[in-house]
């Protein structure tokens, strides 16, 4: 009877931990709940924190498991309506996705039990550090896939204001220290943490004041155009000068009265080479309205292909510094690719297998990791294409003292009305925030939007509609603590908690 019971619990704790993990879904856009990880991680925390370390990696696996198969479940979209695979084998093929990436979470939550039950009781405190390990490696590994990141859930709360100083890995150590907060003082009912949780929620208030960064009154009148081409024919020969049409054609109702306009990722389908004449007049019509063009686009290069974004018309201090030819200065190639869509490891063995591993244009190379700003209209756009967003160590080492807006052009049309361009518009929202820039997102079919220096909208596109959306852009100066730091911010926050929290504990231990 014992055992039976024993079992029951078992499984109730492992459902309970999928059920945890799932629910954090709701907390990310397009949902946008950004209460629920303050009940989650608490009662994520409680459920462990009595377990053994190999139980808590199991526990852990089972949460992580929930976690990315709500959370990513999108990616279903893209392999069914590409993939020309059977629903079982994409499904197959997700669950091996978010088999890998539960390895992380266990991880932390296994290292963080591990410190508490066999090196000190003060590794109770380690849980913010841990799962920094855990996340940085995640976003490395393999070339990483750093989705999800808990900070994103509050980009659009006060906490938001964390990221300035210690970025979005930064928040994420704050949640799992309320949590951590929230079981002590259930089992020991101590003054010190409400207290210490108050002053965890009240501090970015004051962080706020204390950034050095401004606006100078100054603006640039920027437009953004989604040509909305379905995916289905966005790369059929055939269809190459109809696409480039349908951006002119949105394009010139943008002349005349705006500084710089911008097109999606690889909205210019044929590559750079073969499209030398068409840009050269677009260079020159540009130029004669005073205006500037930035397109992603696909560019060869000594037989490469490159994922890329140009600059045409003005630039440097707002006159033509530079003729438009094939390899010119002002251009942008994407270094984070996409695994299968952009490169396919192990090519030789899987591109035969399915039409997944064989799409179009998945066959890039990489641009360098550090690269010159674009230039427009006398300004710099620190650039990212589509999934590299997602890698703020990438976004923050492009970043310089005379970086103007956060610039990038993605195609989320592959995912369809899912939940996916919402959760990559959130991160690239926070992108915005920890470097205190304008961010200008230009997409084929949505979400294409502007917003300011705190992530907060100054425009924004419905989907799935050819439209244009503009904005008149504040010029920002100063820079945020995170700008200077980058990632080592968020490594001295989580060692701050595990020596403040630790403290009490080795100094209560030695006096006894």
């Amino acid at each position: 009877m014992a055992r039976l019971k024993r079992r029951w619990q078992a499984a109730l704790s492992r459902l309970g931990s999928v059920a945890l993990g799932a629910l954090l879904v709701f907390s990310y856009a397009p949902f946008e709940q950004a209460w629920l990880p303050f009940i989650v991680f608490p009662l994520l925390v409680f459920l462990l924190h009595t377990k053994n370390p190999d139980n808590a990696w199991r526990l852990g696996y089972y949460f992580g498991f929930g976690w990315f198969a709500a959370g990513l479940s999108w990616i279903y979209v893209s392999i069914d309506s590409f993939g020309g695979l059977h629903p079982i084998a994409s499904v197959a093929i997700l669950l091996v996705l978010f088999s890998y990436l539960s390895l992380f979470p266990a991880f932390a939550l296994w290292l963080w039990r591990w410190l508490s039950v066999r090196i000190h009781p003060a590794g109770y405190w380690s849980l913010p550090l841990t799962w920094l390990i855990a996340e940085s490696v995640r976003g490395w590994f393999l070339t990483g896939f750093p989705w999800l990141e808990l900070g994103y859930t509050q980009t659009d709360t006060w906490l938001a204001s964390y990221a300035t100083w210690f970025g979005g890995a930064g928040i994420s150590s704050i949640l799992l220290l309320l949590a951590l907060l929230v079981v002590r003082f259930v089992q020991q009912r101590h003054w010190r943490y409400p207290a210490v949780a108050f002053g965890a929620l009240v501090l970015p208030l004051v962080l706020t004041q204390l950034n050095q960064v401004s606006r100078t009154g100054e603006s640039l009148k920027v437009g953004l155009v989604q040509g909305n081409i379905p995916q289905s024919i966005k790369w059929n020969p055939d269809q190459h000068w109809p696409n480039l049409k349908t951006y002119l054609e949105l394009t010139r109702q943008l002349y005349n009265d705006h500084d710089v306009i911008i097109w999606p990722e690889s909205a210019v389908t044929m590559p750079e080479p073969y499209t030398d004449d068409i840009l050269a007049i677009l260079h020159d019509e540009m130029s004669e309205t005073s205006t500037a063009l930035m397109t992603g686009i696909v560019d060869i290069q000594d037989e490469a292909y490159y994922n890329s974004v140009i600059t045409l018309g003005q630039d440097g201090t707002g006159h033509v510094e530079e003729p438009y030819q094939h390899g010119h200065s002002n251009r942008f190639k994407k270094h984070q690719l996409l695994p299968i869509g952009e490169f396919v490891p192990f090519e030789s063995l899987l591109r035969p297998l399915a039409p997944l591993f064989n799409l179009p244009m998945s066959s890039f190379s990489r641009g360098e990791y550090v690269q010159q700003p674009l230039r427009a209209q006398g300004r710099e756009f620190n650039t990212a294409i589509c999934y590299e967003i997602a890698f703020p160590n990438q976004v923050q080492a492009n970043f310089t003292d005379t970086t103007n807006f956060l610039l990038t052009v993605s195609n989320d049309t592959w995912f369809g009305r899912s939940h996916g361009p919402a959760q990559h518009m959130q991160i690239a929202r926070m992108r915005a925030i920890e470097l205190a820039r304008p961010l200008i997102r230009s997409t084929n079919s949505g979400i294409t939007a502007i917003t300011d220096e705190r992530g907060r909208w100054l425009a924004r596109a419905p989907q799935f509609v050819a439209t244009t959306i503009s904005a008149e852009v504040p010029i920002v100066q100063g820079l945020t603590p995170y700008t200077l730091l980058g990632a080592w911010g968020s490594w001295l926050l989580a060692g701050l908690i595990l020596i403040g929290g630790a403290f009490p504990v080795v100094i209560r231990r030695q006096n006894k």
